[in-house]
């Protein structure tokens, strides 16, 4: 049982609701939370609430089925698990799921819920959606509240919904922000975004995409791109370091994650600092772009998901990192890609609250794609 933690049956909520699979970071009331960690999990007791961001699914009267499994306490991007075990990927076995959500997208790809719940701090929703060639939206940051979810990076950490389709997608928006809608029209200017080392398999899959939408696309460069990469690494180990130093070397503990926290350890307050001036400058790049553009678009992931067997090394979050470091909402969605194991995904990437424009415009690329 790699994709779930935990399964509920029955199910919380109304029997015949809405089948929504809640990733393991997230608490349920009555239920432990371990983050996908065994030395958490030694040390858990069970949520006395909810996460704030279920109240709307409790609301519509949604169907909880379980709690899903992740990478372990959110951090690695892969989607594997050697304590809980590693969700398979159901449309292709033999590739990486991606992660950290890896089980709440192999439950939607799998047909075991509708919706996925997860969280994205660095591509944590993209990817894994990318992976399993279905749909994730990483929200705009601090849109959704995340009182109640285990914290990796608070300066970047979301929660967003995974599931099969774009219109699937906007009613998990609608869970995690009841009265959200879709906008009216999709956008009519996109910015291509291209950065080196892509492969083309992928980038022409996309490109194809949004000609067929009829989207015009335009190129567009972000000079401040390089330099996020430093400001991702001190913000993310950093406040990893801040939030669980408890964890460090702590029994039960994996190697990845206790490596990050001994880079965490070592971020000066300095460095943090200088990672948040970059943010600041970047939130201003992005912002300044997105006024001559309505959306920006790319690929989700540099290639093809990587194989089980060869995926060291595959820089998972090169493509969607950045864009949590601006803040802003971005959705990964398949697009047609003939000969590829795994279809490419195109992301989008919207100003801050867009969430709207970027489902509508997802709307638009989807049903082009099946004509």
């Amino acid at each position: 049982m790699t994709t779930w933690i935990q399964r509920f049956d029955p199910p919380l909520g109304a029997p015949d609701g809405l089948r929504v699979a809640v990733k393991d970071a997230i608490d349920i009331a009555g239920f432990v939370t371990a983050a996908g960690c065994a030395a958490v999990r030694e040390r858990a007791v069970p949520a006395t609430a909810d996460a704030a961001c279920l109240a709307g699914v409790r609301a519509a009267g949604a169907a909880i089925v379980g709690k899903t499994t992740l990478t372990e306490l959110c951090v690695n991007p892969a989607g594997d698990n050697a304590a809980f075990g590693t969700p398979v990927n159901p449309l292709a076995p033999d590739r990486m799921p991606g992660g950290s959500s890896s089980g709440s997208a192999v439950a939607v790809a799998a047909g075991e819920a509708d919706i996925g719940l997860g969280t994205d701090t660095g591509g944590s929703v993209r990817i894994p959606a990318a992976c399993c060639g279905i749909v994730g939206l990483k929200t705009t940051w601090g849109r959704v509240p995340t009182e109640g979810v285990w914290p990796l990076a608070p300066t970047l950490d979301t929660v967003g919904p995974i599931a099969r389709t774009v219109t699937d997608v906007a009613t998990g928006m609608r869970l995690l922000a009841p009265g959200w809608t879709v906008a009216p029209r999709p956008a009519r200017t996109v910015g291509r975004l291209r950065i080196e080392g892509v492969d083309n398999a992928v980038e022409e899959p996309v490109d194809a995409a949004l000609d067929a939408a009829g989207l015009k696309a335009r190129d567009v460069r972000l000079p401040g791109w390089d330099a996020t990469n430093w400001a991702l690494h001190w913000i993310i180990t950093g406040e990893l370091w801040r939030a669980h130093h408890a964890l460090l070397d702590a029994d039960g503990l994996g190697a990845f994650v206790n490596q990050g926290l001994h880079a965490g350890r070592a971020v000066t307050g300095e460095q943090l600092d200088e990672g948040m001036a970059i943010r600041q400058r970047w939130q201003a790049e992005i912002a300044a772009v997105l006024d001559e553009v309505e959306l920006l678009a790319l690929p989700t992931l540099v290639g093809v998901p990587p194989l089980v067997a060869d995926s060291a090394g595959f820089p998972f979050t090169q493509l969607t990192a950045p864009f949590n470091l601006a803040g802003v909402p971005a959705l990964a969605m398949p697009v047609p890609s003939p000969g590829l194991p795994v279809p490419a995904s195109l992301q989008l990437v919207g100003p801050m609250d867009g969430e709207d424009l970027l489902c509508a415009t997802g709307l638009a690329i989807e049903a082009a794609g099946r004509r």
